[in-house]
């Protein structure tokens, strides 16, 4: 989220001053993408600097690291569990960095942040 409150200031009196100047480009901000399970998709998007971002739309598969072993797999995600950032995102199954998720290797708990990297990478925990 982007906030202007501090373009215009407010007078002794409570009134509201005029804005010293307009808003700018690099002020703007996006919508927060909302990764959900489903088939793989992912969005691109130019950043400041002209790079781009890799942003996951959503997914089905995640990439599951044991770090025991130091093995990695490509496993299915079978369902959301839950995700403790939000209660609304918990509800809808939306996938964000420490959602706990349920895979064919059991539960696994996200450790990227899919909206930025437009990755699943998670790691087991025990049930």
């Amino acid at each position: 989220m982007v906030w202007h409150d501090d373009l215009t200031k407010r007078k002794r009196t409570g009134g509201r001053k005029k804005a010293y100047r307009k808003r700018r480009k690099y002020e703007a901000g996006r919508f927060p993408v909302e990764t959900q399970l489903g088939e793989p998709e992912r969005k691109l998007e130019r950043t400041k600097g002209g790079g781009l971002k890799v942003k996951l739309v959503s997914d089905r598969w995640v990439n599951l690291s044991d770090p025991k072993t130091g093995k990695t797999e490509r496993v299915r995600i079978l369902s959301v569990v839950k995700n403790p950032a939000n209660v609304d995102w918990d509800r809808r199954g939306i996938i964000t960095k420490g959602t706990i998720v349920r895979t064919e290797r059991g539960l696994a708990k996200i450790i990227s942040r899919p909206g930025q990297n437009g990755v699943l990478n998670a790691i087991p925990i025990e049930e």
